[in-house]
């Protein structure tokens, strides 16, 4: 494994019975990265950070993480990576300090518990309180603290803003900017665009368990998509909105009313509306599954697609 690279993986496969969930990932990811594992629900994401763990064991492929085998020697690679899962297992009689008193324990006492304090007091997590009596977003602020609180040299963090508030989130964003800048690389998987855009330095999107692409995060922002609803006060001529770049008509109302697709930077359709008599204006975001399947559809897709069309 390079000298410069914290985690790769080769032709990596992992099978559910007959479900391929992985299909040959490869993946290199250099030291002190904050790096973006961006796709739908069910491409894999879950899969891969597990198979990094040995959590579970991919069927074929090979994996180095901070220049360990984690097959050979799991230990070692789980003292030096902080994890977040989907769903931590927390019991639910503790206290939120003696629960992460508890993970402490577990990794030989590491953490220092006033940089504990302090991650607690940032995301506003009451560390006397009871995790019974806790909400899922403040569940997940455990999770975030916990794979935090030893300053690992690898984070590996399954969608680690899930359940958290806006607000929340900027915090574990700030968090994870630290981290990085103190050294840690940082690999978290999402499925929303816009945190990818905010965080990573770069990008592999993943779809179907195969990797389709790695991107700068800028590249996200000519992926997304809106629907505008526009209601004019009165009658116009909507041909000069049709031919603006990036810009497709998908309905209209007399004149009166138009649905338009948008994909990229909103700028020139946003100027051009300022010449019209706009009564009301309403946008509506793609969905990522929606485009994914736009820009990354398979052949097996694009069937599905067509013979659903053919039934409206």
């Amino acid at each position: 494994m390079e000298q410069g690279l914290a985690i790769k993986t080769s032709g990596l496969i992992k099978s559910y019975g007959k479900v391929r969930a992985l299909r040959g990932v490869n993946l290199e990811v250099k030291r002190g990265e904050l790096f973006g594992f961006l796709g739908p629900n069910g491409a894999g994401k879950t899969t891969t950070i597990r198979c990094m763990l040995d959590l579970i064991r991919p069927q074929g492929g090979l994996i180095q993480v901070l220049g360990l085998n984690p097959q050979e020697d799991p230990v070692s690679v789980r003292e030096k990576v902080g994890y977040v899962p989907g769903e931590l297992s927390l019991e639910s009689n503790l206290r939120v300090e003696s629960q992460l008193r508890y993970y402490n324990d577990l990794r030989g006492k590491k953490a220092d518990w006033d940089y504990v304090r302090q991650l607690a007091d940032g995301l506003n997590l009451d560390l006397k309180r009871s995790i019974k009596n806790l909400s899922k977003g403040n569940k997940q602020k455990i999770a975030v603290v916990q794979a935090l609180m030893s300053k690992p040299e690898l984070l590996l963090m399954d969608e680690p803003t899930s359940g958290l508030d806006p607000l929340m989130q900027q915090e574990v964003y700030r968090l994870l900017r630290e981290a990085a800048a103190g050294g840690a690389t940082v690999f978290f998987s999402s499925h929303i665009i816009n945190e990818v855009e905010a965080l990573a330095d770069r990008v592999a999107i993943i779809r179907d368990g195969v990797i389709v692409e790695e991107a700068q995060p800028s590249k996200l922002v000519s992926m997304a998509m809106r629907k505008f609803h526009v209601r004019f006060k009165e009658s116009v001529d909507l041909d000069p909105l049709s031919k603006l770049e990036g810009v497709t008509l998908l309905s209209r109302s007399n004149g009166t009313a138009v649905t338009l697709n948008v994909e990229g930077d909103m700028d020139k359709l946003i100027k051009a509306l300022a010449l019209f008599p706009v009564s009301d204006i309403s946008i509506e975001h793609t969905s990522l599954e929606e485009i994914f399947l736009a820009y990354y559809a398979t052949d097996k897709d694009k069937k599905e697609e067509t013979i659903d069309e053919s039934r409206i």
